[in-house]
């Protein structure tokens, strides 16, 4: 399937398709630590208000990492599609983060 599109959703059906098999369960993770200099940065911004832009990046490329790796697992599986796709995060270390995606690999075909 290299090459092949793989469609992401975050509901369980896809209007006009059919799920014809369940290949399970597949996720994709990252973890990420803070840059030292953003986070100075980032204690002015909490005195002062407004957006942390330096995160608000960090946590989007890690988010799409995520689901990168989240994509290359289902289509090694066969899938062309995951669905109910959630995001999660945890604290591994002092600094450190982890974005989890996760959701089940399917085969779809047009009803």
């Amino acid at each position: 399937m290299a090459g092949t599109k793989v469609l992401i959703s975050n509901i369980e059906v896809v209007p006009g398709k059919r799920i014809t098999q369940h290949l399970g369960l597949v996720q994709g993770s990252t973890v990420r630590a803070k840059h030292a200099g953003k986070d100075i940065m980032a204690g002015f911004k909490n005195i002062f208000g407004g957006e942390l832009k330096s995160y608000t990046d960090l946590l989007q490329e890690s988010r799409q990492e995520a689901i990168d790796r989240l994509t290359e697992q289902a289509e090694h599986l066969g899938a062309n599609a995951v669905i109910n796709v959630r995001f999660a995060t945890s604290t591994i270390a002092a600094g450190a983060s982890e974005i989890l995606a996760y959701g089940t690999a399917v085969v779809l075909e047009d009803r």
